[in-house]
């Protein structure tokens, strides 16, 4: 299984918000939004600070797919 962070990026568009606006508004570095852009893994702070600064709940910013699915 893998989590994909699409939904985040879909949300940040949906709000009009540019990558450089997420950082700043949530507080990571350019080095864990990347890890987010390749869905890689990131602690569940990171998270929690998204769904914070965003007011939003943890399924709105990532699912979890299987192996073989993109």
């Amino acid at each position: 299984m893998k989590i994909s962070y699409k939904r985040l990026w879909k949300l940040l568009i949906d709000r009009d918000l540019s990558k450089g606006e997420f950082r700043k508004i949530t507080g990571i570095s350019s080095a864990t939004s990347s890890k987010l852009l390749h869905s890689e893994t990131v602690s569940s702070d990171v998270l929690l600070r998204i769904c914070t600064a965003l007011d939003c709940k943890m399924e709105d910013i990532l699912e979890v797919v299987p192996d073989d699915e993109k």
